[in-house]
């Protein structure tokens, strides 16, 4: 478990010093010194780091890193949107024109079609798991995973490659959980039901999740894409990479990019935020151009959370806007 902000589900924010560029939780001394930075990189059983944390800070929420728990947890939104294409209502199972669409509107629908097309009961209906009701009444179906299997998150509506299905999302290895009784400005998840323990990943859905791609080959690396002008500016900034501030803006955009695979729990925010700031270091050092600088954050968080222009488009200004005040020169500090 880990903490999350006061109020929100999203994890705690991050001690100054893992804020500065080209930091990552790789080299962060933070959790062996009893700090919590990084989200779900911090997650813990330590019974005496869990009082140390909450005990000093009760406000916190809780946030669970799905992987270490060894957890799949389905994800189904409710949200208003317009239906997307019909390929990418059941990823892989194609919906003919001729079908009637009506009433179709979210996760529910359409895990509950994926459910009756296998001759299963929906996980949203699956009384022997854990439930949690969330306060946008959507719904957290907990399941244990199978032994040896490392899956993978996904968003459903995000049209990535992979996707169990419109509107509903996955939680797996690399993603965390609100963990139920927290509450956030929005309301409280909620348990659904008695029962309080997740129940075996049943073998349909392990069989669906492996079909749209969630059990990616063990020896095959998840990929960390950089968006094409996302490069580009690591070539302008430092000589195609070669140069200190080529490396070190072409990390922090390569963090940014690889959330993609992570549509919850990667620290999104935080890395935008941290990319936007070298950017802005190296454009306040005449190595970036400031429109060049704008357009490389806002490409990759596009790639990596398309339909959020209005959020990432804060992040960056604000991320800019501080780091142009601290000039970041090859070989040297901001």
């Amino acid at each position: 478990m880990h903490p999350l902000s006061p109020g929100r589900k999203t994890p705690a924010g991050n001690c100054e010093a893992c804020r500065a560029p080209g930091h990552t939780s790789k080299d962060c001394g933070c959790l062996r010194a009893g700090r919590w930075c990084h989200g779900f990189h911090a997650a813990t059983l330590d019974f005496s780091r869990i009082e140390q944390w909450w005990g000093t800070h009760p406000g916190l929420g809780v946030g669970i890193a799905c992987g270490p728990a060894g957890l799949v947890v389905i994800d189904v939104d409710a949200h208003e949107q317009p239906l997307p294409a019909r390929d990418r209502l059941l990823p892989g199972i194609p919906v003919a024109d001729g079908v009637d669409l009506q009433g179709l509107a979210n996760g529910f629908h359409t895990l509950g079609v994926l459910a009756a097309l296998r001759g299963e009961t929906s996980p949203a209906q699956d009384t022997a798991t854990l439930r949690v009701r969330t306060p946008s009444g959507g719904l957290h179906v907990w399941y244990r995973a199978n032994p040896g299997h490392r899956w993978q998150c996904s968003a459903g509506s995000s049209g990535s490659t992979r996707a169990l299905a419109w509107q509903v999302d996955v939680r797996a290895h690399g993603g965390y959980i609100v963990a139920p009784g927290t509450v956030t400005e929005a309301g409280i998840y909620e348990p659904v039901g008695p029962v309080r323990e997740p129940a075996p990943l049943p073998p349909w859905l392990a069989r669906e999740l492996e079909r749209t791609g969630h059990l990616p080959p063990a020896h095959v690396p998840t990929p960390r894409p950089v968006p094409p002008r996302a490069q580009q500016a690591v070539v302008a900034a430092g000589g195609g990479g070669r140069g200190a501030a080529g490396r070190v803006l072409g990390a922090v955009l390569e963090e940014v990019a690889a959330c993609a695979a992570v549509p919850e729990g990667a620290a999104f925010s935080e890395k935008l935020n941290r990319a936007a700031y070298t950017a802005g270091g190296l454009v306040a050092a005449g190595l970036l151009l400031p429109a060049e600088a704008e357009r490389v954050l806002k490409d990759a968080a596009e790639h990596a959370r398309p339909g959020q222009e209005r959020r990432c488009g804060a992040i960056i200004r604000s991320g800019l806007s501080a780091g142009s005040h601290r000039p970041l020169t090859p070989g040297g500090r901001l």
